[in-house]
């Protein structure tokens, strides 16, 4: 009892950053109606922010530097620093990002937060010395900084800093808490979250209520980063961003609405997930469930809060929000399509080495795209899981063909119907849930595969995961022959089965199926009123963009001749996202876009090799697609907002019914 005790105390330390993250996102959500994916994201800078300034007292900015003396900044002044930098990335992306988004669909919110998340991820290795920041991390705030002391508990020896950590997370919880129940601004916020017009007339803002609501979350977030940092890890370039991951968790046991909620369930998340690292020590704990059980966790709480609380969590009252993306239903064109493909086999073969090794991996890319396309883009149903469904299948397709010996092209279907089985799993969540909620459940489960099964030594031995090469009737499909890094045979074999299965989907999306799915995702409600069995769809929709996605994760396997967990981690599928949006999410020809500028497609090699700028390549998506839905978003109107007020102006005594139908012709 004794021990789990002090382990329970100790996961304080990561408690109280799960809590502050969570009440920021709950805090934001009643403000603007946002669930902020970024959140980690910006407390990951602040973090390096101070290791810069602790290190050598250099203040770096995302463009340039200043030196701040001569030598290390003490620690106080640094860690006020680094917060206001985490501060200032919460306003840059509320005035840049979020404010133009106010009437967007949620896909479009949900894609410039995890914008937003990529971009600055991909700005810290390249803004800031990660290996050399990160040697030491004790230097962010030595524990003298907090303080060294330990008290005895019940025969329990308890680290003061722990204490200390949990109570800043309270107290950064009660301060969000008294600012919305106690302060004239804070009611007013809240009483924005149900009608934004009425709060105007009330002669309040909501851009400059949203702005300070931003920003004190920012802060908030960056602080107790900085503060925990030594105590749960140190330094990395990614680790922090994911902490969203169980942040989003404790937001909706909170439901989105309550701060303390959320404040408790997350430092009692910290405390769980020590103490589970305690147990799996034991000689009795299942060697199985050893590793990846804690990030397990969080998904498993988002889905037990959805279920019992789904229905409970608000939405943002009055959101007067644009018209979704437009979609462009498929034609069959026979001519077309054969055009395509003997145009692509011609590349193949006019290419070799690395060059045809991109070209192969972006159609191999293309499939796993258009599961996006065909989920999210089709059916509405937003999903962060694509790269975790073709990991699935991949490592599945290792165990068919090493162990059980079955052949190409046999295993193939088969492991991505394991793929399929975990998309339903997945998609379950769908059935009470959609929108921002669902990427919710499914970045949470997306984590939860990748750390559980991918990086589990039990299921997926680090020594390898070796596949099988394929061969059909004797005839050899391998990857490589003698000095040829990608043979033609392997090449063709990769064109024939995505070219069937993208010919399958376009027919699939242009008949009676891909009508139900725009039906479900322009209206659940009138949907079922028309006779769609909307259950069903939403989860023939999993099924079938996770069997996509399989299969795409099989050509992967076969590409490669082993699988590592680094192929399919959430960064790479939120990145194959990006591409997916910015070439557009709602046709199948934005999948070939896509393919073409996804990982180790043809402008990744492009970026890592004929310029030498593959280090900006993950920036320059994320930005791609920030652009992509801030400034050619479906729901920005074709006349500018200046020219509209402009026209009111000239004509004050126009009716409204005629502005608008001026306004329209203008647009059209």
């Amino acid at each position: 009892m004794n021990d789990l005790l002090q382990f329970a105390v100790i996961g304080f330390s990561t408690g109280a950053v799960y809590a502050v993250l969570g009440v920021s996102l709950v805090s934001l959500y009643v403000a603007t109606g946002v669930i902020n994916f970024a959140q980690g994201s910006v407390a990951l800078w602040a973090v390096w922010q101070v290791a810069g300034l602790r290190t050598n007292g250099v203040l770096v900015l995302p463009v340039g530097s200043v030196q701040l003396g001569s030598g290390p900044m003490d620690v106080w002044p640094a860690v006020l620093i680094g917060a206001a930098g985490g501060l200032l990335w919460s306003l840059l992306a509320h005035l840049l990002v979020f404010r133009p988004l106010r009437r967007a669909p949620e896909l479009g919110q949900v894609v410039a937060s995890v914008g937003v998340m990529l971009f600055i991820q991909a700005l810290v290795p390249l803004r800031f010395d990660t290996e050399t920041l990160g040697a030491d991390p004790s230097s962010l705030i030595p524990l003298p900084a907090l303080t060294s002391e330990v008290v005895t508990f019940g025969g329990t020896t308890i680290a003061v800093s722990n204490l200390i950590l949990a109570a800043a997370a309270i107290a950064v919880a009660l301060a969000l808490a008294g600012y919305f129940r106690f302060t004239r601004m804070g009611i007013a916020t809240r009483a924005g979250a149900e009608d934004e017009q009425a709060l105007r007339l009330m002669g309040y803002s909501p851009d400059r209520l949203a702005a300070f609501m931003w920003g004190a979350t920012g802060f908030a977030s960056g602080l107790i980063v900085i503060l925990a940092a030594p105590a749960i890890g140190g330094l990395d370039p990614t680790s922090y961003m994911l902490y969203v991951v169980p942040a989003l968790a404790v937001a909706l046991v909170g439901r989105l609405t309550s701060i303390g909620v959320a404040c408790g369930a997350g430092l009692a998340l910290g405390s769980v997930q020590q103490i589970l690292l305690f147990l799996t020590a034991k000689s009795w704990w299942p060697s199985w469930a050893q590793a990846g059980i804690g990030d397990a966790i969080p998904f498993v709480i988002v889905v037990v809060a959805l279920f019992l609380l789904g229905r409970g969590i608000p939405e943002r009252g009055a959101r007067d929000t644009g018209a979704q993306q437009p979609v462009r239903v498929p034609r069959f064109k026979p001519l077309g399509i054969a055009a395509l493909i003997a145009a692509t086999a011609l590349a193949i073969v006019l290419t070799t080495g690395q060059w045809r090794f991109s070209l192969v991996m972006s159609i191999i890319l293309t499939l796993i795209a258009a599961s996006v396309v065909l989920l999210t883009g089709y059916l509405g149903q937003i999903s962060l899981t694509t790269m975790a469904f073709a990991g699935a299948a991949g490592f599945a397709l290792s165990k068919l063909t090493t162990n059980l010996h079955l052949p190409f092209p046999l295993a193939m279907p088969l492991a991505a119907l394991t793929a399929t089985a975990l998309g339903i799993v997945v998609g379950v969540p769908a059935l009470r849930i959609r929108g921002a909620q669902l990427a919710v459940a499914t970045i949470a489960a997306a984590l939860a595969i990748q750390s559980f099964v991918f990086n589990n030594p039990a299921l997926t031995p680090y020594t390898g995961n070796l596949i099988a090469e394929p061969s059909l009737f004797g005839f050899s499909l391998a990857v490589r022959q003698g000095t040829d890094l990608i043979t033609l045979q392997f090449s063709f074999m990769v064109l024939v089965v995505v070219a069937a299965l993208l010919i399958a989907v376009a027919r699939l999306l242009s008949g009676a199926t891909g009508r139900a799915f725009l039906a479900v995702r322009s209206n659940e409600r009138a949907a079922a009123a028309a006779g769609v069995n909307v259950p069903a769809v939403k989860l023939l929709g999993f099924a079938l963009a996770s069997f996509l996605a399989g299969i795409g994760g099989c050509l992967i396997g076969y590409s490669h001749g082993q699988l590592s967990s680094a192929s399919f981690t959430v960064l790479v599928g939120l990145a194959v996202l990006a591409t997916t949006y910015v070439g557009d999410i709602t046709r199948l020809s934005g999948a070939v876009l896509a393919g073409v500028a996804g990982p180790l497609g043809l402008l990744y090699l492009v970026f890592t090799q004929t310029i030498d700028l593959g280090h900006y390549y993950t920036l320059v998506v994320a930005a791609a697609m920030l652009l992509r839905v801030v400034v050619f978003a479906p729901h920005r109107s074709a006349v500018p907002e200046w020219l509209l007020i402009r026209r009111a102006r000239r004509s004050p005594a126009q009716p409204p019914a005629a502005a608008h139908a001026t306004e329209s012709a203008d647009a059209r």
